[in-house]
């Protein structure tokens, strides 16, 4: 079992900061992960990882690079691109070359292209593929020589609903079978049902790192929502009881919304002063809700939504002449 450890990773391109100072580990039995707006540096920073890209600080896989390794895809399985194939090599020949060049059995070929479910069209060229079969080969090229660690750029890019279940049951069970996964991924709903950490990023830099749940705990978004007839003596008590730490707020008639305290507290209070609740719910912030507001500053691209414009009144057709 492996243990990714990158340290003080950093690249620049025309004297602009892609990637500046990100460290963080990735510990093995854990699918970790990588977040980041559009630009924000997380395929140059997989590269830095694999030594493919000219920068400074060091990443190590079980204590060496990536680069010293003889057969590297026994020991580190990576997808970075969609469709880095020979145009004329069938998806079988194009895996049995890599597998020659790192000393990995035939046999293994076949075993992975079942796993990803391409034994059917073994034969043809991956030139015809569609980009989710493609991503389907890569991914078979990572698994290819049975590695402790991988690193996968979108993985999920071009699956159908299916594909993006299966490829998240099999990235679980990868990791539960003690493996270091690194992934980076657009599909929020699905990292959150994936990945145990987060490292998240933005503009080359680091914005936050640890367990999902440490991340969505720091949302704003999270609140205890209180229906009640007596909305305004209830919020005067937890006003009270907040001491300015949290809040709470007149939502709708006889609603409120209360940070800063939980829902037990909240019914606590409640039953203590003799004021009827019709319902009391703790709002729990998605990963996706967490993450924009968190790099909402971090984008580096920010369209604006249209300009919405008054229905012109219609016109009253004129009469000809008779």
């Amino acid at each position: 079992m492996a243990m990714i450890e990158a340290r003080n990773l950093a690249k620049s391109y025309a004297g602009k900061a892609a990637v500046s100072g990100l460290s963080f580990d990735v510990r093995p039995g854990t699918v970790t992960g990588f977040l980041g707006p559009n630009g924000a540096g997380k395929s140059t920073t997989m590269r830095l990882m694999l030594g493919l890209d000219n920068g400074s600080g060091t990443c190590t896989f079980d204590g060496k690079p990536f680069t010293s390794y003889a057969q590297p895809m026994r020991e580190v399985g990576a997808l970075l691109e969609a469709k880095p194939f020979h145009p004329t090599r069938s998806a079988r020949n194009h895996l049995r070359m890599l597998a020659a060049a790192n000393r990995i059995p035939d046999s293994r070929v076949d075993e992975v292209l079942g796993l990803v479910g391409l034994h059917d069209v073994a034969g043809k060229k991956p030139s015809t593929f569609s980009l989710g079969m493609g991503q389907r080969l890569g991914l078979a090229a990572a698994l290819l020589g049975d590695p402790h660690t991988l690193i996968l750029d979108e993985p999920a890019n071009g699956l159908d609903p299916q594909g993006i279940h299966w490829l998240r049951e099999l990235l679980k069970a990868l990791a539960a079978d003690g493996r270091s996964v690194f992934v980076s991924s657009h599909l929020l709903s699905e990292m959150a049902l994936m990945a145990d950490e987060l490292v998240v990023i933005g503009k080359g830099r680091m914005i936050a790192n640890g367990p999902v749940a440490d991340f969505t705990k720091m949302s704003v978004r999270n609140h205890v929502r209180v229906v009640t007839p007596q909305a305004s003596e209830l919020a005067s008590l937890i006003g009270a009881k907040l001491a300015g730490v949290g809040s709470v707020q007149l939502a709708a008639a006889g609603e409120l919304t209360v940070t800063g305290l939980d829902a037990r507290a909240v019914g606590d209070l409640a039953f203590d002063n003799a004021i009827r609740v019709h319902e009391l719910s703790t709002h729990q912030a998605t990963l996706e809700e967490a993450f924009l507001e968190i790099t909402g500053s971090s984008a580096e691209y920010n369209a604006h939504a249209p300009e919405q414009h008054a229905p012109k009144p219609p016109t009253t057709p004129q009469e000809g002449p008779r």
